[in-house]
């Protein structure tokens, strides 16, 4: 169950025949169980309520980047941020925190983030190097602000509240940002780039008024869940409709031929997702039959080792995972193997699920297979050398964020509490 998926890897294969291949030859070379387990456990780890956002919130999250809703969001953030230095790609890594209020899919994000605003850092000055990687790494946002689609798989494969995933996931995420923030300023300071709007209170009021509208997204999203008036399921659907008649009927910037193209889209999407999760269920399943978790618990829990000891090796692992898979499939996979170990060592599990998604956050832009820098490539065709060197910072600050969240629990469980 080890070795089988790593050879596969390397031959190519995609992570979910790489997955369903490993299960069949486990299920039928190493066990005497009937062939029908294997559609009713794909069944089963599709069979599940809150795995309904998905769909919603990339639909969501397609149209409003279509339907003049994110181009809104866009020039609400410079309105704010037209004070400080560097205010073109502060405006970029707001912007990325913003659309990932009203999205779930880091790498659509990217995409949306990086159409907008590239080619205004290259006009501003800055390196084909540093922008390239700015936006690869803010779209990773997207996984720790709520809506995340890797916390609602997350929830499901730990049986944990979404919500309060959704919550704990707020604290990190706004740290990654601060972190950034402080990078893209200091980085401004060392090119020399001077060019900085002034803030206008006017032109902040007229981007209010222009946005309200886009910005009403995020408030009915976020009011909606923590105020208790609908499910993240339910939430999902109503940020479908609002899209839906924002775009095409307020702001009239999506025609009926663009949103059906962002259902097929949005189609095409859930579908590469539900497939990884289906497949990427089976295994996890025979992980748990085998009785391979509750080895690798009985394992770590008989090293005697101190807790923040075993956090590093967990997170260790985690990094080097998320560079070669994306976060749907490690999640499904790995969630039962580290989940019990998790809740021996008397881990908050909401805190460990944090930990979880943000190991595999970094994956996304981590070269060389962070499914972002792909993203990235394919729109502005950066030669690999350059975006990698361009990374490097980005994912220092990023493992410097991950180690506080991991050692210091209410950088995630403050707002998680607040919000309860």
């Amino acid at each position: 169950m080890g070795i089988l998926p790593f050879v596969l890897l390397l031959l190519g294969f995609p992570i979910f025949l790489l997955l369903l291949i490993t299960s069949l030859v486990i299920l039928f070379g190493f066990t005497d169980l009937p062939v029908t387990v294997v559609h009713q456990t794909i069944f089963n780890s599709l069979n599940k309520f809150p795995l309904l956002a998905v769909p919603f919130f990339v639909f969501a999250g397609d149209l409003m980047s279509r339907g003049g809703i994110s181009v809104r969001l866009l020039r609400w953030v410079g309105s704010l941020v037209g004070g400080f230095r560097g205010n073109v790609p502060m405006t970029s890594l707001g912007f990325a925190a913003l659309f990932g209020a009203i999205s779930g899919v880091t790498t659509a994000a990217t995409a949306a983030i990086g159409t907008l605003t590239y080619p205004r850092m290259r006009q501003a000055g800055y390196s084909e190097k540093f922008s390239s990687a700015l936006i690869t790494a803010e779209g990773a946002l997207d996984n720790l602000i709520p809506p995340s689609i890797a916390m609602i798989i997350y929830g499901i494969a730990s049986e944990v509240s979404v919500i309060q995933l959704f919550a704990a996931g707020i604290g990190p995420g706004l740290l990654l940002s601060g972190m950034f923030a402080v990078y893209i300023y200091w980085h401004s300071i060392k090119v020399g780039i001077t060019q900085t709007e002034k803030f206008s209170f006017r032109e902040f009021l007229a981007a209010t008024r222009d946005g309200l509208w886009a910005l009403g997204a995020i408030g009915i999203i976020f009011g909606g869940i923590y105020s208790g008036v609908f499910s993240p399921t339910e939430a999902a659907g109503v940020a479908s409709i609002y899209a839906i008649f924002v775009s095409y009927f307020v702001y009239r910037e999506a025609t009926l031929q663009e949103m059906f193209e962002s259902g097929a889209r949005s189609m095409y999407l859930t579908a590469l997702i539900f497939i990884i999760v289906a497949v990427a269920g089976l295994f996890a399943w025979l992980l748990t039959i085998s009785g391979i978790s509750q080895a690798a618990v009985t394992m770590i829990t008989g090293m005697h080792s101190e807790r923040w000891v075993i956090m590093l090796v967990i997170n260790l692992f985690l990094l080097f995972v998320g560079c070669f898979l994306d976060p749907a499939s490690a999640l499904i996979m790995l969630t039962p193997l580290l989940a019990p170990i998790a809740i021996s060592l008397g881990i908050d599990p909401i805190h460990f699920g944090v930990i979880v998604v943000m190991n595999l956050t970094i994956g996304t832009f981590h070269p060389p297979f962070g499914l972002n820098i792909f993203v990235t490539q394919a729109l502005f065709k950066t030669p690999s050398a350059v975006l990698y060197a361009g990374l490097v910072p980005f994912v220092t600050l990023a493992v410097i964020a991950l180690v506080m969240v991991t050692y210091i629990p209410e950088i995630s469980l403050f707002f998680m509490r607040l919000l309860s």
